[in-house]
């Protein structure tokens, strides 16, 4: 199991690169605010990275890029985006009924 330390710069800045196009991507194709495209970037970072820790953890491999798990990482920044997306969406549903 490879751990952030063992990870070099460039493979880190690259992962983050490919998390923010991720979520820049997701955000084009929704919509939303200024506000929006922060927390989809955000979610998008997390999620990418997580599943290229759980990736790693589980000795799985997907488009992988030298020590990233790329294939996974993408997979992982989507569904977060996605259930992120699915749960906000509810809430502001419930909102607006209650108005």
């Amino acid at each position: 199991m490879t751990l952030l330390t063992e990870i070099p710069i460039t493979t880190i800045i690259f992962g983050i690169l490919l998390a923010i196009f991720c979520g820049a991507l997701y955000h084009l194709i929704r919509g939303g605010s200024s506000n929006r495209l922060a927390v989809n970037l955000l979610i998008s970072i997390a999620g990418f990275w997580l599943g290229d820790y759980f990736a790693t953890f589980i000795d799985w491999s997907f488009f992988e890029i030298g020590l990233l798990n790329a294939g996974i990482g993408v997979i992982f920044s989507l569904i977060f985006l996605i259930m992120v997306d699915v749960i906000t969406s509810s809430i502001n549903k419930k909102d607006e009924n209650e108005k």
